[in-house]
């Protein structure tokens, strides 16, 4: 406890943001440039400085600075998102935001749903390497009316780099915990490695970007090993000022130990492979005050699960998934405000050895009108309604309200509403007697209302805000007793409250110097009713407190950073992980080393999977740019 206590000590006195030259640059301007981030996500895009929601945005200038080997761990450092990470080294995770389930977060990809409706967990198995990434935006609250359906309690759409030169970035790395593997897991220490390239040739008129990468680490523990691929392309071109292209296509394969992960301790033996492809056609035409954008996109998973590795002939699972989705976007400038409106449809279906064959679609339209009263009040009013083959017509409508108070406050409000459809697993699995499905699922229902004030000035920035969120038929894995099997429920309702800070300032120091400083504090309380005399699988297991503090401090062309989480869930023991990042800057080189976990702590984000005691990284990256 003095270690921890030490450590929040300096990282509250102190805190961050770095410097870096080329494709390493500098953060002093961290602010600035967020002012010019365009949420890609919004069907109406708007200017960062500009929304009426809590949007925070994690730039590539941050991520270059984090502790992090992959964007499981990068998410990990933003406020109100929970990881609970099953296989580390970017493996399986599961990602929820301000207490709710993995089900009920949407991932995207340039606006492209990543949504797997076999199951939240191959969620995260995607293509993107932490150098293709521009920024990352992560939308808290319902957002039916933004996202459409499983947008229950927030989104997180990642926006890749769309560079208008040609560039090369090349990063290695290698890493090891320095500790001698476990009996029967083979010998020597366990590590392994990484390596990443992204290239992209950039003009005026056109970019695209490719990238590659390739992790491969023999475990943290026995049965941990894995091996992840990465492959990604994002290409755009502009045909004239009215008119573009744009194309995106990915696949991504991860094979790991799964030791612990669902069915502890029987699964002691069990691998998993997962297999993800994605891609997406879309345009863009203006003709005056009107824009329309159709989009075509599709994203196919394989998921193996071998709960004997060395045994196929019995208890494997197969899944083989499909979501095929078409859009049309559209938005109309007025002189009282930009209308857009637009519909989507969704085709889903699975083929799996133990859900069965099922396919379920569904259909979305939208409407929104965004606007301006006087030069102080902006709002985002509309709907979002969805027809789902299995449960008929829905309808979300949301509202948001932002208030300048001057240059620097901002008051905001939000009123929004979401759904998240049962996916397959919940619906058909036959897995007894393990776990069993229920066909009869009614979809999960939320309202949420939110308040947050704002103060910007420079380089100073501090939010705090609080939320409510109301789900009906809320959905949970519950059973009786241990002799029978987890099904799901629709319980009556499910409750959360939230209150929330941060803050983060810069210095400039002078003579080459710069210190900075981030610190939020999420807090949550939630309501759950469940059934007397039955064990819940999921209901109790978010945050109540997460606390996260960062320091960073920069001379010449030495960057130092520390990041601290501080834990605890509902029934959960309170944990502490401090992670350090040293950057070393030579010309186009960028040397680096990681410590994450410093002070060796021990504990456990899902299943039964102890995470990685102290680990030591040490990497080099090469940055070249067309000048």
């Amino acid at each position: 406890m003095k270690k921890i206590i030490v450590i929040l000590g300096v990282i509250i006195a102190l805190p961050a943001f770095a410097q870096q030259k080329d494709l390493f640059p500098n953060r002093e301007n961290s602010s600035s440039e967020l002012e010019e981030v365009i949420i890609q996500g919004n069907r109406i895009q708007i200017p960062f400085s500009q929304t009426t929601r809590d949007i925070q945005i994690i730039t590539q200038k941050q991520i270059e600075q984090f502790p992090a080997k992959s964007i499981n761990e990068v998410l990990s450092y933003v406020s109100g998102v929970d990881i609970r990470q099953r296989g580390p080294f970017g493996t399986q995770a599961d990602i929820s935001i301000d207490g709710g389930t993995s089900e009920q977060t949407l991932v995207l990809i340039n606006g492209v749903k990543m949504i797997d409706s076999q199951s939240a967990h191959n969620m995260m198995n995607i293509p993107i390497p932490l150098s293709a990434i521009d920024h990352i935006e992560v939308l808290r609250g319902a957002a039916a009316r933004v996202y459409g359906i499983n947008a229950l309690t927030g989104a997180i759409n990642i926006v890749t780099k769309r560079e208008k030169y040609s560039s090369i970035i090349a990063d290695i790395q290698t890493s090891s915990s320095f500790k001698n593997k476990e009996e029967n897991d083979g010998s020597g220490i366990y590590g392994g490695g990484s390596a990443e390239f992204t290239g992209n040739f950039g003009t005026e008129q056109q970019s695209h970007l490719f990238s590659i990468a390739q992790s491969n680490y023999n475990g943290q523990r026995y049965n941990s090993k894995s091996k992840n691929t990465r492959l990604f392309y994002n290409g755009n071109y502009n045909f004239d000022a009215n008119n573009s292209i744009q194309a995106m296509a990915g696949y991504a394969r991860s094979h790991f130990g799964a030791n612990g992960f669902y069915a502890a301790p029987g699964d002691i033996n069990s691998e998993e492979l997962v297999e993800s492809s994605m891609f997406s056609l879309s345009s863009k035409h203006q003709w005056n005050n009107f824009t329309i954008s159709p989009r075509i996109s599709d994203r196919y998973s394989e998921d193996d699960y071998r709960y004997f590795k060395d045994d196929l002939s019995k208890g494997r699972s197969l899944h083989y998934t499909n979501a095929l989705m078409l859009e049309l976007n559209s938005t109309l400038e007025t002189r009282i405000g930009t209308f857009g409106f637009g519909g989507e449809s969704r085709l889903e279906k699975i083929n799996s050895s133990n859900i069965g064959e099922h396919n379920q679609d569904n259909h979305g339209v939208y409407a929104e009108l965004e606007t301006t009263l006087g030069k102080k009040i902006k709002g985002i009013a509309g709907f979002y309604a969805n027809y789902n083959t299995n449960y008929g017509w829905q309808l979300y409508p949301g509202i948001d309200l932002a208030y300048l108070i001057n240059d620097y406050w901002k008051i905001s409000t939000s009123i929004g509403s979401g759904q998240r459809i049962p996916s397959f697993t919940d619906l058909y699995l036959n897995q007894a007697p393990g776990n069993v499905g229920n066909e009869f699922l009614k979809s999960e229902n939320a309202w949420n209302y939110e308040g947050n004030i704002q103060y910007n000035k420079a380089n100073l920035n501090f939010q705090t805000g609080y939320f409510f969120r109301n789900i009906t038929n809320f959905i949970d894995w519950m059973r009786e007793d241990p002799s029978q099997p987890y099904s799901p429920i629709n319980l009556k309702s499910n409750k959360m409250q939230g209150i929330h800070a941060r803050i983060s300032q810069n210095f400039d120091l002078g003579n080459k110097q710069s210190l900075g400083y981030h610190v939020s504090y999420n807090y949550l309380h939630p309501t759950v009713k469940t059934l007397k005399g039955t064990q819940s699988k999921y209901a109790l297991e978010s945050l109540r407190h997460q606390f996260i503090t960062g320091v960073n401090y920069t001379i010449n062309n030495l960057t130092f950073q520390i990041e601290n989480r501080l834990l605890k869930r509902e029934l959960g023991k309170l944990y502490s992980i401090a992670d350090i990042r040293i950057n070393y800057q030579v010309k186009k080189l960028l040397l680096y080393t990681n410590v994450t976990n410093l002070f060796d702590a021990e504990y456990k984000e899902a299943g039964a999977v102890p995470m990685p005691t102290r680990w030591f990284s040490l990497g080099i990256k090469y940055g070249w740019k067309q000048l």
